[in-house]
């Protein structure tokens, strides 16, 4: 299975959107980008690989793997990036503001059983995260 998350960066946070095969799941917060730095950042664009963890403290949550630089980068529930995220991506059923959001438990539900039915199936769970391309009008060369 294929995820893609759609990020957009600003500096008190990072917004994005997640789909499964073209079909949008739920939004996505995240720290800023800060040059990938332990805690502070939210992680770099690429293909990760996204396997099933569980701890007393979060429950059911998923782990993304083999990120450069960074250990226990988790997709785990919470509202607001800056108070709740160490470089972790929460997902959020609506956002709010920047790096904030609501509903994130409703949110990672959904993630949970739509991944869940892949682990299940022993399928490969891809994530990839980019940014969008950037569109010109038609005539607008650079």
């Amino acid at each position: 299975m294929d995820l893609i998350l759609q990020r957009h960066y600003f500096e008190e946070g990072t917004n994005g959107a997640l789909f499964i095969n073209g079909r949008f799941i739920c939004f996505m917060i995240e720290l800023p980008w800060l040059n990938n730095k332990r805690q502070v950042s939210c992680i770099p664009e690429g293909i990760y690989e996204l396997v099933p963890r569980f701890s007393s403290r979060l429950g059911n949550h998923i782990h993304v793997m083999a990120v450069d630089g960074r250990q226990l980068i988790l997709i785990h529930k919470a509202n607001d990036a800056a108070k709740e995220l160490e470089g972790c991506l929460a997902p959020v059923s609506q956002l709010s503001g920047i790096g904030t959001g609501w509903s994130s438990q409703l949110a990672m539900q959904k993630i949970l059983s739509l991944c869940h039915q892949a682990f299940d199936r022993k399928e490969q769970i891809l994530l990839t995260i980019k940014s969008p391309s950037l569109i010109l009008p038609k005539g607008a060369g650079m």
